[in-house]
């Protein structure tokens, strides 16, 4: 099994590969798209793309774009949008998000949890800012640390997380401000990490003895124990809304 299967079986109970619930993604959406809803929209890193399907679904005139590496969240992105009857309003890239260029700007670009394929947040700022419309607004969802993280969380993350005030300072050192956010809640936090784990043991228990099932079921004990053990009284999560500060 390849890691990004991995990860399509794990959010499969939590589509949004964030520890956002229902209602915090329909709100950011709406804050995102308020005067911007018949235009342009790309999702860097788009994953399956339930953020772009959902916002087409909500506004019939808008447009979307998707890009990310995994071919196979590329195909089940298409399926959903067919299901939901958007799919001749989406396009969908099988490229790196650094790679990704446009001849039309767009009026808005989600870079949830994806920043990290720049390089971090001012690099995919950076990139981001060629791609979009005058008076556009972006949507950067990253993690941060509340308090001191343990030396496993350290460890598991790396030295690029923030604090939450480091995270935005972060951002207007990019020259971008904030007008709308939202940080997750334990309960989103919690129901993201029980979703990951429980849904990827849950698919293994299904599947006949032999390497997949280990590596499933592996995977999924240690996801769970870094988690209980490592970082959860630590971790945080930021959804922003940006634009640029000038």
């Amino acid at each position: 099994m390849e890691r990004q299967e991995i990860s399509r079986i794990a959010h499969r109970d939590h589509p949004i590969a964030a520890p956002l619930s229902d209602e915090s993604v329909r709100e950011l959406l709406e804050r995102l798209l308020r005067g911007r809803s018949d235009g342009r929209l790309l999702d860097l890193g788009c994953g399956e793309a339930p953020w772009v399907v959902r916002a087409l679904a909500a506004h019939p005139a808008l447009r979307a774009v998707g890009v990310d590496t995994d071919a196979g969240a590329l195909r089940a992105a298409l399926r959903s949008a067919q299901r939901l009857g958007v799919d001749r309003r989406i396009g969908l890239h099988h490229r790196d998000v650094r790679e990704f260029t446009a001849s039309d700007p767009f009026d808005a670009v989600l870079c949830v949890g994806a920043a990290y394929a720049f390089g971090g947040i001012g690099p995919a700022l950076d990139a981001i800012g060629p791609l979009l419309a005058p008076g556009g607004a972006v949507l950067l969802g990253e993690t941060y640390w509340e308090g001191e993280p343990s030396d496993l969380a350290r460890e598991l993350f790396g030295d690029g997380v923030r604090d939450l005030a480091g995270t935005v300072g972060a951002v207007r050192a990019a020259g971008w401000l904030p007008v709308a956010g939202h940080t997750s809640s334990r309960t989103e936090l919690d129901a993201y990490e029980w979703a990951w784990t429980g849904s990827l043991t849950d698919w293994a228990l299904e599947q006949p003895p032999g390497p997949d099932r280990d590596r499933a079921l592996r995977t999924a004990a240690e996801h769970r124990e870094e988690w209980l053990t490592g970082y959860r009284d630590g971790f945080g999560f930021v959804t922003l809304v940006l634009r640029r500060a000038s």
